[in-house]
């Protein structure tokens, strides 16, 4: 356990001094659109749920130790325009302290119309953004599990392309007694393989978020409260045409709240409210339902569903499904 501990640490710490190289405008944010039906509905961010949902390990990689042997999984999200978004992933459990997984998705973007500066049309090009990762979960005991994700990262936009390696670290802590649950993660912690202009190297979207879960012990109910972009605290990074953000907007905009109904063990009921997503939704002239999000999903003994409804773009709302299965 001393040496999985120490592991994890010294993940922790590179992870930490390589993060303020990535400050700066980033690329491949599609990393950022929730996979988890049910993460999703909680408002988007969340690494702490204690949950057997194969989708959780797209947001902590530890979450990978609570996830039943040879746990198959396919998502599907509805986006704005013709955009196709696709994600799949597979956990396979070595041992009690050893669990890996693969993931893959994918944001295919359509077909567009290629034009001069004229708004002549010459042609037409494709777009899209491709992830392809391997996890590695480690349980270290007393409730502590530590996981690792490699991403391959691959970009293509009509003759533009990029490829970039990244990866995630996470932490979770599980109190059975108290039925309360913490998550640590560093995600996107990389760089560029190859970039979209030769003199112009960009960054990944790094994202450190600290999470909390607690279940009422008299009330069907099961809060969380999500932290993210700890890193990142200037106002140019966060969208207000009015300029600077007050002391208070600027704190909120790192809070995800949500609240989980639960009627029956196998059945759940989710309600989320993201700040910055309001605040930026509303400030670029959408305010009806900006930043809440719901959902539901429900566990049979090999059998999960799960739907999420958010809104992500000023001029739609997306859906996205949740399909697993444990052999």
């Amino acid at each position: 356990m001393k040496k999985g501990r120490k592991l994890f640490g010294i993940l922790f710490f590179i992870a930490s001094f390589c993060c303020y190289a990535q400050e700066g405008t980033s690329v491949f944010n599609f990393l950022k659109i929730p996979v988890s039906a049910h993460v999703a509905a909680l408002g988007g961010d969340n690494v702490s749920l204690k949950v057997d949902d194969p989708t959780l390990i797209f947001s902590n990689p530890a979450a990978a130790a609570q996830i039943n042997d040879m746990s198959f999984n396919l998502n599907y999200m509805t986006y704005p325009g013709d955009t196709k978004v696709a994600s799949a992933s597979v956990v396979k459990v070595f041992s009690v302290r050893h669990t890996v997984g693969l993931t893959a998705r994918l944001f295919n973007y359509g077909t567009m119309d290629e034009t001069d500066e004229e708004g002549n049309v010459l042609g037409d090009f494709s777009a899209k953004d491709m992830d392809v990762s391997a996890l590695y979960s480690y349980t270290m005991g007393n409730g502590l599990v530590g996981g690792a994700t490699l991403h391959l990262i691959h970009s293509k936009y009509a003759e533009y392309t990029s490829t970039a390696i990244g990866v995630d670290v996470g932490l979770h802590f599980f109190d059975e007694e108290k039925d309360f649950s913490a998550g640590l993660v560093m995600k996107n912690v990389g760089a560029q393989i190859s970039s979209f202009y030769e003199d112009q190297t960009e960054h990944l979207p790094f994202d450190l978020q600290f999470g909390i879960t607690q279940r009422f012990e008299h009330a069907p109910f099961r809060a969380s409260l999500t932290l993210k972009d700890l890193t990142r605290w200037s106002d140019h990074y966060y969208f207000n045409p009015e300029g600077k953000n007050s002391v208070g907007r600027k704190i909120f905009n790192h809070v995800v709240a949500g609240v989980d109904f639960l009627p029956t063990e196998k059945i759940y009921v989710a309600l989320g409210y993201n700040f910055r997503r309001a605040n930026e939704l509303k400030a670029a002239g959408s305010a009806h339902g900006a930043g809440w999000s719901l959902g539901a999903g429900m566990q049979a003994a090999r059998l999960k569903l799960g739907v999420s409804y958010a809104k992500y773009h000023v001029d739609a709302a997306s859906l996205l499904f949740n399909i697993s299965y444990s052999l």
